[in-house]
């Protein structure tokens, strides 16, 4: 029988935990080469390929929100140095940009130009799942589910649907059985510096999973494969 995930199940205690090492990690060994990876800093041909990949999603995400925002709020619900939460606003949009790292939202507040248009961005450092930010007509999840397991995943997406009424733009990193096998050496062999599993998602028994809410239904899904790389981004909208 298939797992049922209910909008108002206590938040599972594997996601608390996962989020405090995502902000440990992201705060502490991380911040650095996060910094230079989402600057025109010079890095390496695999991250540079993480890079490329990175801007491609983010590219393709965009694209499936409104070309005019105005009058309009977004959740941009894992903001790391703000890319995306920058060119929302540039659109109109009046966005809430969180993110678990103080660090990276730092960072991002520092980046952001001082004229945005008629958007402004309100920095935060927190959960993305706090009902205290309020409700949102887009919210958008780049890269930062991808380390939950697919119960904590779907029931943190529930979450969002309740604070939203257009759409929920999320990514997942695709199973493969190279990316399974990395996942299962990485938990028998672990390091203490490791950065938080990357949590492989099969798009099947997702799309099964999220076909419980009814409300819901994904409209759009693309993938994109850059190097190392590689992430799948659905787009969920009420009906």
């Amino acid at each position: 029988m298939a797992t049922q995930f209910s909008p108002n199940q206590i938040a599972p205690v594997r996601y608390h935990d996962q989020r405090e090492k995502l902000a440990e990690y992201f705060d502490g060994t991380a911040r650095k080469a996060w910094i230079d990876l989402t600057s025109n800093a010079k890095v390496s041909g695999i991250r540079a390929t993480v890079r490329a990949g990175r801007d491609e999603m983010r590219g393709q995400l965009l694209s499936w929100l409104p070309e005019d925002l105005r009058r309009r709020d977004v959740l941009d619900a894992g903001c790391g140095t703000g890319s995306l939460s920058v060119e929302a606003a540039c659109r109109g949009a009046v966005v809430t940009a969180i993110d678990v790292a103080q660090g990276l939202v730092n960072i991002a507040a520092e980046r952001a130009p001082s004229y945005l248009g008629h958007g402004r961005i309100n920095w935060r450092v927190g959960d993305m799942l706090d009902s205290s930010l309020g409700t949102f007509d887009h919210i958008v999840a780049m890269d930062s589910l991808i380390h939950y397991t697919l119960p904590d995943m779907v029931w943190a997406l529930s979450a969002l649907m309740q604070r939203c009424s257009g759409s929920i733009l999320f990514t997942f990193a695709p199973y493969t059985p190279l990316l399974g096998a990395m996942h299962t050496v990485g938990k028998v062999f672990p390091r203490s510096n490791r950065s938080p599993a990357i949590v492989p998602i099969a798009e099947d028994e997702l799309r099964a999973a999220l076909a419980q809410f009814g409300d819901w239904e994904v409209v759009r899904s693309g993938r994109v494969s850059s190097g190392f790389y590689k992430s799948h981004a659905m787009e969920l909208v009420k009906r």
